[in-house]
């Protein structure tokens, strides 16, 4: 369906908008208010029905509300003062003022992005001045991912056949931010203090640098507890969350394993030896699929990604962190992904997750691999329901 409007084109199946025939960048939430509203012309739409449709009834402050209609504003080309298309009726809500024409969309389908044969590495710096390396590819909504801590390096994973694939996937249908944490891959390395926050923190720095005033984001495996954390302090930033492959404790505050974690021994004996049997056994553990030259390779770039000190000190944050309270405060839609036969976090962890998240939903893929690779059976499913869930 189209909605025409002022010089405007509201496109649901493409889920674009454009003014007087030029793409406008919107984000879900400003989509939604906009589909609202010339869904309903001429006809007072309240801040309850707003806050029903567009945040799915969830608690919002009034800020946060007005960021969004500001937001739908711009993009129609009208203003607060003005108000030629959105009109503000005092303690009452909105209506759309212009007249509005509906047409059967005759495209069904976005034009596919191409994905560029180079990468473009930038840089920005955090708060203590360290240098953060990041890299955008596509277009339309930001969704960014919040990577296994200290183990990604954005040059190798380019490379990388498993991560090329997922890389292209995501790009073709959204504005994709990567990038590394401070103290690995193509950021500065040095051994920081190990915290929740400063993972939180890297990627506040990389929204801020890249204008992504609201996105979606991904979340893999360890990446759970800079995601949360995000979530939890900076809920108006974040659109919706999807988590892979993630836990609420870790495995020592839950008892599973004590202080001489076998893989941590495995971390000491073989991280800094390149193609050391150590680290690819450390891996299988993870993806017991396979299939194994993946694996060899996510090892390899896993090692190169950090020094086995800033490997042993995440380990121990990782064992020993909780993000139990955060739950709650976490707002936006979430979706956990977890695999049924997970052996690294057991599905226990998702489901915590899940009915600690207000209003989470899971999905449990028959695999045990503790996140899916090209060649799995649950690869298409898994890829499939991931960017539905994040073009809402």
């Amino acid at each position: 369906m189209e909605y025409q409007f002022a010089d405007c084109v509201l496109n649901t199946a493409r889920h674009d908008l454009t003014r007087a025939g030029v793409p406008q960048k919107v984000e879900p939430q400003v989509f939604d208010l906009l589909l609202l509203l010339v869904g309903n012309p001429g006809r007072l739409v309240s801040r309850d029905e707003n806050v029903d449709v567009v945040w799915g009834g969830r608690i919002v402050s009034e800020s946060a509300i007005s960021a969004r209609i500001a937001a739908a504003r711009k993009a129609v080309g009208d203003d607060g003062k003005a108000q030629a298309v959105i009109r503000t009726v005092a303690r009452g809500g909105l209506m759309l003022v212009a007249e509005v024409n509906e047409t059967v969309s005759q495209t069904r389908e976005a034009a596919p992005v191409a994905v560029p044969a180079v990468q473009r590495i930038k840089y920005t710096r955090d708060k203590d001045g360290h240098t953060l390396a990041y890299s955008i590819l596509g277009t339309g909504w930001d969704v960014m991912r919040f990577p296994p801590p200290y183990t990604n390096d954005l040059e190798h994973e380019w490379r990388f056949k498993h991560h090329r694939v997922f890389i292209e996937a995501l790009s073709k249908h959204f504005r994709y931010l990567r990038y590394d944490q401070v103290g690995s891959g193509q950021s500065e390395r040095l051994e920081r203090d190990m915290s929740i926050a400063n993972l939180a923190d890297d990627a506040l720095c990389v929204a801020d640098t890249t204008g992504a005033s609201t996105f979606a984001g991904f979340a893999l495996s360890g990446g759970v507890l800079g995601a949360v954390s995000f979530a939890a302090r900076y809920p108006e930033r974040l659109s919706r969350l999807v988590i892979v492959g993630g836990y609420v404790d870790g495995r020592v505050t839950r008892g599973q394993s004590g202080p001489n974690d076998s893989l941590k021994t495995m971390i000491a004996e073989g991280w800094g030896k390149p193609d050391s049997p150590f680290a690819t056994a450390f891996l299988t553990t993870y993806f017991p699929e396979g299939p194994l030259e993946d694996v060899r390779e996510l090892a390899n770039m896993m090692q190169s990604a950090c020094t086995p000190d800033t490997m042993l000190n995440y380990r121990d944050l990782s064992n020993t962190a909780s993000i139990a309270d955060l739950l709650p405060d976490v707002r936006c839609p979430t979706l956990v992904i977890h695999g049924r036969h997970d052996a690294v976090h057991p599905l226990s962890e998702a489901q915590k997750l899940a009915a600690g998240i207000p209003d989470a939903e899971l999905v449990v893929l028959e695999t045990a691999n503790h996140v899916p690779l090209p060649g799995n059976d649950v690869w298409d499913v898994y890829s499939d329901t991931l960017i539905a869930f994040l073009k809402g």
